[in-house]
């Protein structure tokens, strides 16, 4: 049962549904009185009469049955705005007051188990999308916990439920910076934020239901609405065609564009234009928004050049076929462009990219930008190109409508013009790519990098900046890739299927650079990590071909695939040195040393580790030294060195303290706090109390700022890891904050979607509850984590839940129980050979199996 609203927030839902109703009542009026009378026959003065009327009446109550907004403030966890993407409702929009009143009517009678789903289909260009942004405008104040779009391209580059259900859940401020998992993970990642929270989704332009089905949540207070060109037949759907317009309303529309006075003036040729269109709301619009930039132009003229079949690709038939009548339009709205207009339309229908910023038209033509900003704003006022707002960098964004890029495809170009023109867009694609991924990686572009901080973001040099206000804002590089990656990705396919080899290596260089620093977008990264590696072996560059390697290798490991991650690692190895390449050469030695620690090879490790130490110091390269410090120092951890491991993160640390590395500093100081809470728990097996205090005092502060550190730096999966490690030292003083600390970093963990650290996590909520007295709590802890694991295919953290296991039922005093864990964890470390985890294991079930001691 869905919870009863608040009295005034009914009242005030009361009054905002009479308020369209009463209007409806007049509409239909004004409506039943056209049909009557035929006001369009009317003489003028008696016509406006009619409609002035109708308008005064609906305008009284309108004002008489509004209520002031009372829309209840919401934020997103981290404090930013709710989402509120509907696009806006269009200043003519009409016609369309009888399907209103149906849609509202069908809202207020929703049942409440169930959301709210309705679908508006029809055929193309029949006013779909603005007639479902114009009712989701109109039920907005009972979705205050956000509104949020979606464009599905039902065409043939559909767009999969993933990539919705990803861009969804950011909107909601779910931080994805690791792999959530196919669909099924995503979707209840999905299920899990629209739990309890009124939300409006708008699916525009939706292919079939297939596209839908798992885009609607759970959740009976939220409501979906959706566009498609056919029934999507799904259960609890509500599915409404929408029709083209009577010829009455195409006049209507054709006169909000164009000027009442101009269509009452020569009514017989609007309603040529009308039939000409086809009553179509698409063609119509357009060829008002003509006549309203041409006030020179009459309605005639108008009527005219659609009359001419010389002047169209196709007969505008009486019949339903969507493309000719849209077609016909457009290419009236097309031969009214200059020159210049034309070749930029013509060019921006050869790009892939769902959507494109304003400096893309510069590019394209091989002018300024603001030269091209203005060309593309032509387009707009000529109804063939539109603005779809700006992005997250304060950018402006233009797309074609899909019919529009079908029409200018069809257009003749010289193909050496299209194939420069692409080079230059894609380009300037890599060129800003690089830009942002060097700002918010520079050690993983240059050696020996400069003592300097890492701000994130982007040069202005590099990257074109908004014109907002004639001011310039700062822009991150994460919100530059947020913004453009899907533009991005689609630039690397069409430079893939151009055969531009070298751009194609480049900006997948660079894509993989920003997913590899942000742990992020990881089916993106893979797809793009294979077609540098194919651009790589195109190009013929043995270096190039290293260096792809890596990027494959990096996501592989990720993925949790070290046998794929080390075969390209230690093949980019071979020919980085054979190249001379010795500081990609190191980097590739630390691959493979990290690939074998994370697959639990710890020994093999640390000779690469060590390899690539002494490596990067002859480079010179401070930051890569350091960095390959702090790993060798975590292997030496989990071999229980914690002598060594200790300085070998003062050294790390120093260096980042000195060059103002403020994130790998936070980094150092996360691990040095592990290295000394193991240090004290040491101690205080020992019996040293008073020493093993001092050690988890300082673990504790390291830790602490770790935790601050990336907590405003807004990183919230380094913040986990470290909230993590902060519930795993083991202070007896602080065991219930230690708990609560693991228990922050699991549901952080679970809210980001990933699967990985949450089972980790799993792990140190076990020790934690060890440690508080709840053994059976423990237990069931680990017992989850070990199944966890061995569903994600980690073997090695499979068998260290195990062990885990075993030692908590051996202190216990549960030894029969401890066993099979420990026989099952020893298994595991020998297939992997492991032999350090090997050790630890056998010792386990040595205790376990040794008899027990007589008793007295």
């Amino acid at each position: 049962m869905s919870e009863p609203s608040p009295p005034d927030e009914q009242a005030t839902g009361r009054r905002a549904l009479a308020a369209p109703a009463a209007i409806g009542v007049v509409a239909a009026v004004g409506s039943a009185l056209a049909a009557a009378t035929n006001i369009w026959d009317l003489p003028v003065a008696v016509s406006l009469g009619v409609t002035g009327t109708a308008a005064a009446l609906a305008g009284v109550l309108a004002w008489a049955t509004a209520a002031p907004a009372k829309r209840r403030p919401a934020a997103l966890p981290g404090g930013g705005p709710v989402a509120a993407e509907l696009p806006p409702v269009i200043a003519h929009f009409t016609g369309r007051g009888e399907a209103l009143a149906d849609l509202r009517e069908r809202f207020r009678d929703r049942a409440g188990d169930s959301p709210f789903v309705v679908s508006i289909y029809g055929q193309g260009g029949v006013g779909k999308s603005a007639l479902a942004g114009r009712f989701g405008h109109d039920i907005l104040d009972d979705f205050p916990d956000g509104q949020l779009y979606f464009d599905l391209r039902g065409g043939a580059d559909v767009v999969r439920p993933e990539e919705v259900l990803v861009g969804f859940l950011r909107s909601l401020g779910v931080r994805l910076t690791t792999d959530p998992g196919g669909l099924r993970e995503l979707q209840k990642l999905w299920w899990t934020w629209t739990k309890d929270r009124r939300l409006l989704i708008f699916l525009d332009n939706a292919r079939d239901g297939d596209q839908v089905k798992d885009l609607i949540p759970n959740e009976p207070r939220c409501a979906v609405i959706v566009t498609s060109r056919k029934p999507l037949l799904l259960r609890n759907t509500y599915d409404t065609q929408l029709h083209v317009f009577t010829e009455a309303q195409g006049v209507e529309l054709l006169a909000r564009l164009a000027g009442g006075d101009r269509v009452v003036a020569d009514l017989e040729s609007a309603q040529d234009i009308v039939r000409l269109c086809d009553r179509l709301p698409l063609a119509i619009s357009i060829c008002g928004g003509r006549l309203a930039t041409r006030a020179h132009w009459s309605l005639d003229d108008l009527a005219l050049r659609l009359a001419d079949e010389r002047r169209r690709l196709d007969q505008l038939e009486i019949g339903r076929q969507l493309d000719s009548s849209v077609r016909a339009s457009l290419h009236l709205s097309y031969e009214e462009c200059t020159d210049l207009q034309r070749r930029l339309l013509r060019l921006l229908a050869q790009l892939t990219a769902p959507d494109v910023q304003e400096w893309v038209a510069g590019d394209l033509l091989d002018t300024s930008e603001t030269d091209g900003a203005d060309q593309l704003e032509m387009l707009v006022t000529s109804q063939l190109a539109e603005c779809t707002g700006r992005d997250s960098t304060g950018g402006m964004r233009y797309r074609l409508h899909d019919l529009v890029r079908l029409f200018a495809r069809e257009q003749r170009l010289d193909a050496d013009q299209r194939r420069a023109a692409i080079e230059r867009v894609l380009y300037g694609f890599r060129r800003r790519a690089e830009a942002a991924a060097t700002a918010r990686w520079p050690q993983d572009w240059t050696s020996r990098v400069p003592r300097r901080s890492s701000p994130d973001t982007i040069t202005p040099i590099e990257i074109t900046w908004p014109r907002v206000d004639n001011t310039r804002r700062e822009i991150t590089s994460a919100a530059w890739f947020t913004s453009e990656r899907l533009a991005l990705l689609a630039a690397i396919h069409q430079a893939r299927n151009e055969e531009m080899w070298d751009l194609a290596w480049g900006m997948g260089r660079a894509f993989c650079s920003l997913c590899h620093s942000l742990r992020a977008y990881w089916s993106d990264w893979e797809e793009v990590a294979d077609i540098v590696c194919e651009a790589a072996e195109r190009m013929d560059d043995p270096r190039a071909i290293g260096i792809a390697l890596l990027e494959r290798a990096a996501v592989n490991g990720g993925l949790g695939r070290p046998d794929g991650a080390l075969g390209d690692a230690r093949r980019a190895l071979e020919l980085l040195t054979l190249q001379g390449e010795s500081w990609w050469a190191a980097r590739a030695s630390r691959t493979i040393g990290m690939t074998l620690f994370s697959s639990g090879n710890l020994d093999r490790s640390q000779d690469h580790l060590v390899e690539a130490i002494t490596a990067f110091k002859a480079e010179g390269d401070r930051w890569w030294t350091a960095r390959t410090q702090r790993n060798l120092a975590e292997l030496r951890l989990a071999q229980g060195g914690y002598g060594e491991a200790a300085v070998l993160l003062e050294e790390s640390l120093a260096t980042f303290e000195a060059d103002g590395n403020r994130y790998s500093e936070a980094q150092t100081q996360r691990a040095l706090g592990e290295v000394l809470a193991a240090k004290a728990r040491a101690l205080l097996a020992e019996g040293k109390d008073l020493a093993a205090e001092r050690q988890y005092i300082l673990a504790g502060n390291a830790l602490r700022f770790a935790i601050k550190a990336f907590k405003d730096r807004h990183e919230e999966w380094e913040e986990a890891r470290s909230l993590r490690a902060a519930g795993e030292i083991g202070d007896p003083q602080n065991l219930l904050t230690e708990h609560a600390n693991v228990r922050d970093a699991k549901e952080m963990l679970a809210r980001l979607g990933d699967s990985w650290g949450v089972a980790r996590a799993e792990i140190s909520e076990g020790w934690a509850l060890e440690r508080l007295g709840r053994v059976p709590e423990a237990v069931i802890s680990f017992r989850q984590a070990e199944r966890d694991f061995e569903e994600l295919g980690d073997r090695w953290w499979q068998a260290r839940s195990l062990r885990g296991v075993a030692e908590i039922l051996l202190r216990a005093d549960r030894r029969e129980e401890a066993r099979e864990p420990a026989r099952q964890a020893l298994d595991i470390y020998l297939n992997l050979g492991n032999e350090t985890g090997a050790r630890r294991a056998r010792d386990v079930l040595e205790r376990a199996e040794a008899p027990r001691p007589p008793t007295r």
